[in-house]
C-alpha cells in the first residue's frame, strides 16, 4: 500500500529531493510525495518480460525507440511525477522535451508511443489517476497490466479475472479493449506483436 508524505511540494522540488532518497521508489501526485510500495515478485517478472519482448519488437522493425530505466512523467502544468513500470521512449522527439536533458522527465505524449503500469495495491492509481493523466498529455496508448485481479469488478469483470486493458487514444479520448487468457493483445504501437495474457501473466513460469 503507498503511504503519502505530508506536506504539498511542487514539481521542481519534488525533483530536488529525489537524490536523497535512492533506492526507495517515490512518486509525486497532485503535490503530495508518495512512497510506494515494495512490488512483490510476481510483478517484477512481468514488468522484465514486457521489458524483454517489447525491445525485440522495436528492434526488429528498426524504430528510433528504446527503454529507459528511470524517467520522469510528469503532466504539463501538474504537480505530478510518475514512474511507469515499462516506458516506451521516442528518442525521435527528445529534442521537444525542455526537462529531459537535465531531469530525465517526459511531459509530451509524442515522446511516449506506449506506458505499462502494472497493477499493485494502489490499483485506484492505474485505473483512474494516471489513466487521466496520460490520456491528458495524450500518449497514445497506455496499458493496464492487471495479472492479480486487483482492480475494481467493472474494469476487469464480476467475477474479477486477470485482464490487460490496452487504452488507445481515439479523438482526445481513451478507448479501451480488454484482453484475457490466450487472446493475442492487439496494439496500435507495435502492430505485429504476438502476446497474449496468458504468457505475460505466466512470465516467471516459462
Amino acid at each position: 500500500m503507498t503511504q503519502a508524505i505530508p506536506k504539498l511540494v511542487t514539481f521542481e522540488e519534488f525533483v530536488d529531493w529525489l537524490p536523497e532518497n535512492v533506492g526507495v521508489r517515490y512518486e509525486l501526485h497532485n503535490g503530495s510525495i508518495v512512497k510506494m510500495a515494495q512490488p512483490v515478485g510476481d510483478h517484477e517478472e512481468v514488468k522484465s518480460f514486457l521489458g524483454v519482448e517489447i525491445p525485440v519488437e522495436i528492434k526488429r522493425l528498426g524504430l528510433p525507440y528504446g527503454i529507459p530505466n528511470q524517467v520522469i512523467v510528469r503532466p504539463p502544468e501538474k504537480d505530478s511525477g510518475y514512474f511507469p513500470d515499462v516506458l516506451v521512449l521516442n528518442r525521435a522527439n527528445l529534442a521537444n522535451e525542455p526537462l529531459w536533458k537535465k531531469e530525465s522527465t517526459l511531459s509530451l505524449g509524442a515522446s511516449i508511443p506506449l506506458i505499462i503500469e502494472v497493477v499493485s495495491t494502489n490499483w485506484r492509481d492505474d485505473y483512474y489517476i494516471k489513466y487521466a493523466d496520460y490520456e491528458e498529455m495524450g500518449i497514445p496508448e497506455y496499458w493496464i497490466v492487471d495479472y492479480a485481479a486487483l482492480g475494481g469488478r467493472n474494469f476487469i469483470g464480476n467475477p474479477k479475472q486477470p485482464t490487460i486493458s490496452v487504452c488507445n487514444l481515439v479523438d482526445g479520448e481513451y478507448q479501451i479493449n480488454k484482453f484475457r487468457d490466450s487472446e493475442i493483445i492487439i496494439s496500435q504501437a507495435f502492430p505485429q506483436l504476438q502476446l497474449t495474457p496468458t504468457q505475460i501473466f505466466q512470465a516467471g513460469l516459462v
